[in-house]
């Protein structure tokens, strides 16, 4: 998927996974290499300015590692609550409780569903005929693309 949608482009199942290419394929990449090469100075020349240099390698490495997770874990309770209003509004008071149980993965490949097809598909998952995120993502027939994802 490119960085920023055209409005030509749809998300479909194959397309979903946002990939963000300075990030990806360049930030975490070269502050790998830096961090094997920091590694391999220190095997070649071992001392202290060798050993903090790998030092602050690691830590940029575990830095970024812990910046994308948490933008995640921000992204991730965003949608739980996006798609427990969404479900409260489509499904009824009667279904309220039965939302609530939905697991954060659940909710997470849910928000893919048009609101037309979410309600059988809810019904799929709390039958447990859709067990996983994949399962439930790949049964969606009318796509919802999510462009805003971290």
């Amino acid at each position: 998927m490119q960085d920023f949608p055209t409005p030509d482009s749809v998300q479909s199942y194959p397309s979903h996974r946002r990939y963000m290419l300075p990030y990806h394929v360049f930030v975490v990449p070269v502050l790998l290499l830096n961090a094997v090469v920091a590694l391999r100075e220190v095997i070649r020349n071992p001392g202290v300015g060798t050993g903090f240099g790998f030092l602050v390698a690691v830590a940029l490495v575990t830095g970024m590692v812990a910046i994308r997770w948490m933008v995640l874990r921000v992204q991730d309770r965003t949608i739980r609550l996006e798609e427990r209003l969404r479900l409260h509004r489509l499904l009824g008071a009667e279904r309220h409780e039965q939302i609530e149980g939905l697991s954060l993965r659940q909710l997470i490949a849910l928000r893919f569903a048009s609101d037309a097809e979410v309600a059988h598909l809810v019904e799929l998952v709390l039958r447990e005929e859709l067990k996983t995120p994949d399962e439930i993502k790949r049964a969606i027939q009318h796509w919802r693309g999510d462009y805003l994802r971290a």
